[in-house]
């Protein structure tokens, strides 16, 4: 179940899966992809199976079939290292995607930029659109509210026994949301919010503000 939130007037809705339809601009947010880290992980000789590879374009499909965005803007390392076969699953997935992509580079987007022009794709440091500022790292800039990715955010719930749970989240502080890591095998990192933040969960297929 998706969650639909307002910032400046503009309605963003955020998906379980991890990314946000910027429903003014239909324009779907997505952070920390981090395709490649698979690959590169089996050739090293670590035990990840195979079908892993695949399960990332899987989502990506699910969320551009249920937004249908005009847009689709990947908040940095969209690629977790160098070229690896996973490049030869983006390209294919990138000529049946109806959808226009871009690409704000992340400190792990080291593929030439030209591999990404060659299939149409953009690359910008950060942009600015109105009131917004989207970058990957977390940065703070007079009179914009700021979407990143790059923090890969969790939250700690504690219960009763002593019963603990770490959750990914949307994690939203007064001018700005930072978006959780929509990669396999990306990691988290908890943080932890003041009384002005905002923590929307994912909770299996449901978006739930703590």
């Amino acid at each position: 179940m998706t969650r639909s939130i307002s910032i400046r007037n503009q309605e963003f809705i955020l998906h379980p899966i991890g990314g946000i339809l910027w429903v003014e601009k239909s324009m779907l947010l997505i952070s920390d992809v981090h395709l490649g880290k698979i690959a590169h992980f089996r050739k090293f000789g670590a035990a990840v199976p195979q079908k892993a590879i695949h399960k990332n374009f899987i989502l990506l499909d699910e969320l551009i079939n249920d937004f249908k965005p005009f847009q689709v803007c990947f908040l940095g390392d969209l690629f977790h290292s160098s070229l690896n076969k996973e490049w030869h699953f983006f390209e294919n997935w990138v000529k049946k995607t109806p959808s226009e992509i871009i690409l704000i580079a992340g400190n792990h987007d080291i593929i030439a930029p030209e591999k990404f022009q060659k299939i149409g794709i953009k690359i910008f440091e950060e942009l600015e659109i109105d009131e917004f500022l989207l970058t990957h790292h977390p940065t703070e800039r007079d009179d914009f509210f700021n979407f990143c990715g790059h923090i890969h955010p969790a939250v700690r719930l504690r219960g009763f026994g002593r019963q603990r749970l770490k959750l990914s989240c949307f994690f939203k502080k007064k001018k700005q949301l930072i978006l959780p890591a929509f990669g396999e095998f990306t990691g988290t990192y908890v943080l932890e919010p003041s009384k002005e933040d905002e923590v929307y969960a994912i909770v299996e297929d449901e978006v739930v503000k703590i």
